[in-house]
């Protein structure tokens, strides 16, 4: 059996011979374009199709790449109104296959990498945006405690350790002085909001790109990439939507700015907003300016860290790691605009 890059598959096809016995192999595995974080492979056998998740190689950040966090959490909200693969073992031995894995259904479904959703219709993209909002409320209206998850987060304000666990994270990956940056972590530094709402799970990464749809009515069928999931703010989710959109069209922008929405049958921020608040039994929209301002922060340091990767030689994608590195720069600009600094 071939071997194809980072994943053994001599091994693998031993490992799931003996774990998964019901599905049956020769198992062949392909690396997919995305999941820069965590090397992701899709594995096909005689009778099923597969998804293996793992970390990547090298010295990973500490509470980086943490596939261990996504099992739990997609195992948990497996029977709730949040649609999950269906998580089938977490293997922390790394003599398996060579580091920390999981191993998931795979999902036949649309995925969309571009927010303007180019290839469908009005109505479609009116519809895949209300299931993407009603996914998002429907996160957000669970209880923690309910489904064994009243520990997955750290006590405290959810904001302020945002702040201390990016600032970190960009500090580790440090290649060169962003002065913007620096201007954008002193403004965090002095406005961390209290916290008004009960803490709720976050995804962490709620975007359009790590969610799939029906290719029968384009109903959510799934929510991937949990890996920067815990217990805090919902506003941080909304935020990070938001932040987003304002980004420019395109594969590395994956934006809306400059879309005229109403023509596409794409919601503006505030009818989003709105919605959602609805959904979830807000009164009215949550405050969104350092839910905003720490979304552009915290992306921009993860972009630090891909390009960090790359420049290490340990990137899923090192080319594109390099590619996205330059966006740190614009993130960061883009926070200043936004609170008109």
């Amino acid at each position: 059996m071939s071997m194809i890059p980072l994943l053994p598959m001599v091994k693998v096809n031993e490992v799931l011979a003996a774990r998964l016995p019901q599905f049956l192999g020769p198992w062949s595995g392909k690396k997919t374009t995305e999941g820069q974080s965590n090397p992701t492979f899709i594995l096909k056998g005689k009778n099923k199709s597969l998804v293996l998740r793992r970390k990547p190689d090298g010295n990973l950040l500490k509470s980086a790449h943490m596939v261990e966090r996504e099992y739990v959490v997609m195992k948990s909200l497996y029977d709730t109104q949040v649609p999950v693969p269906k998580v089938f073992y977490l293997s922390e031995d790394v003599t398996e296959i060579g580091n920390v894995y999981f191993v998931m259904d795979y999902i036949d479904g649309f995925t969309f990498n571009q927010p303007e959703l180019p290839k469908l219709t009005r109505e479609q993209r009116a519809r895949v945006y209300d299931e993407m909002n009603f996914g998002l409320a429907s996160l957000h209206k669970i209880d923690p405690e309910g489904v064994g998850l009243v520990n997955y987060g750290a006590p405290g304000n959810y904001f302020q350790r945002q702040l201390s666990v990016w600032s970190r994270q960009f500090s580790n990956s440090f290649t060169e002085k962003i002065i913007e940056m620096e201007i954008l972590k002193e403004w965090l530094s002095n406005n961390i909001p209290a916290q008004i709402l009960p803490n709720r799970l976050v995804h962490g990464d709620w975007r359009i790109d790590n969610l799939i749809f029906s290719k029968k009515d384009f109903s959510l069928q799934a929510v991937l990439d949990w890996e920067l999931s815990t217990l805090g703010d919902p506003r941080s989710d909304l935020a990070m939507q938001l932040m987003q959109w304002s980004m420019p069209i395109g594969k590395d922008g994956r934006g809306l700015s400059g879309v005229n929405r109403r023509r596409l049958g794409i919601p503006e921020d505030s009818e989003y907003v709105d919605l959602y608040s609805k959904r979830v039994g807000l009164i009215k929209p949550p405050e969104l300016e350092f839910a905003m301002a720490i979304s552009f922060f915290r992306m921009a340091a993860i972009l630090q860290g891909v390009k960090r990767r790359a420049i290490d030689g340990n990137a899923s994608n090192p080319a594109k790691g390099i590619a996205m590195g330059k966006y740190v720069k614009v993130l960061a600009r883009a926070a200043l605009n936004y609170l008109k600094i």
